[in-house]
């Protein structure tokens, strides 16, 4: 029992943490500056036939020179394949060549030689670009030495419990992401929203080191450029800079995008990232036992009902800031979300230990 209590207040410090880093990273919504920085945006994609439209027609609304950007759609082996038709812009279509385990990096990787601009940007087909969101970035590099900036990304949700929680769930690790660059120990990013230079890329030899793992183009190489240049990595909090995203459609889907986002935990580099992880595991993991040992009458309902009352209470902070930054709407099924959570999160977590996944027609 009082193992079980000490693990719930070392959680509750490590939430704190993370809310007291987010407020320290200030908000930048600058614009005004004149567009100087040129950008490649990389949109690696695997039958996005139905998607890629929508993406290329928010690309061509952006407030953005037309000749300071250019886009190139990387085709991972699409089974339909998709023709570029009219553009405002320069796009470039071109074929993935897969060298290893991993089909975005090797995306990535095919087009980087390909990139005349200094600026890269990732971002994926099912996206929806904000009008200044190119703009704000060229502001912040033009006013920071910076070689690397993440950026935030959320969904676009229907009314149903399904999306809802993975807006929750996604408010919690966008909440974790700029927690932890609040505190000097970023570690998470998306690569959704993602800009680098080429030369970072080509100085931290790319994905080298860890192209055996099939997901984390993006947490990998941020890990690395934070190891090697910690100065130069920044987060972006801007209303300008939140790129929205399609949430899955099925609890098998999700449950599967989450493994396939938590494989990559046990190869972390940042020393503070799998700690991290840890503690969050052990925090739902120990709500589950005090329901189990409840249930079997050894232990008080005061237990359970301590630990998810305080759980909740420091989890709902983070993601009501995380929420607010990222979205107008309102938080919904919150309590439920938190009560099916722990579940969900440590099946997750145990499963990705030893179990396969399916993401876009493929089993890793």
């Amino acid at each position: 029992m009082f193992f079980l209590l000490f693990i719930a207040l070392f959680y509750c410090i490590a939430i704190c943490l993370l809310i007291y880093g987010f407020t320290k990273v200030k908000n930048y919504d600058a614009i005004d500056l004149e567009p100087k920085t040129a950008f490649t945006i990389i949109v690696p994609f695997r039958n996005e036939a139905g998607n890629l439209p929508v993406l290329l027609e928010s690309i061509s609304k952006l407030n953005y020179p037309t000749n300071l950007f250019e886009v190139i759609l990387v085709d991972d082996q699409s089974t339909e394949k998709f023709q570029i038709l009219n553009s405002k812009f320069q796009v470039l279509l071109i074929n993935n060549i897969r060298v290893s385990n991993s089909p975005k990096k090797d995306a990535i990787s095919t087009a980087i030689p390909l990139v005349k601009t200094p600026w890269i940007i990732t971002t994926d087909a099912d996206c929806v670009v904000p009008e200044n969101w190119l703009l704000t970035l060229d502001n912040y590099i033009q006013t920071h030495e910076v070689a690397m900036i993440s950026g935030a990304v959320t969904y676009r949700c229907n009314n149903s419990f399904l999306d809802h929680f993975q807006q929750l769930d996604l408010a919690s690790l966008q909440g974790a992401t700029i927690g932890s660059f609040g505190i000097k120990k970023g570690f998470m990013c998306n690569g959704a929203n993602l800009a680098y230079t080429k030369l970072l890329f080509q100085e931290l030899n790319g994905f080298e080191g860890n192209d055996t793992v099939a997901s984390g183009d993006d947490v990998f190489l941020l890990q690395k450029a934070i190891a090697k240049f910690p100065q130069k990595v920044h987060y972006l909090k801007s209303q300008n800079n939140i790129i929205t995203t399609s949430a899955v459609v099925s609890w098998k889907t999700l449950f599967y995008q989450r493994v396939r986002w938590a494989s990559k935990t046990s190869s972390y580099q940042s020393n503070f990232g799998k700690l991290l992880a840890l503690v969050v595991f052990a925090g739902n993991l120990s709500l589950i036992i005090s329901y189990g040992l409840w249930i079997m009458g050894l232990v008080s309902f005061l237990l359970p009902f301590s630990l998810f009352f305080s759980k909740c209470i420091i989890d709902s902070i983070l993601i009501y800031q995380a929420n607010r930054f990222l979205t107008k709407d309102k938080i919904s099924y919150l309590v439920l979300s938190n009560l099916l959570y722990p579940f969900f999160s440590v099946s997750v977590a145990l499963y990705s230990l030893f179990g396969k996944y399916e993401w876009k027609g493929r089993r890793f």
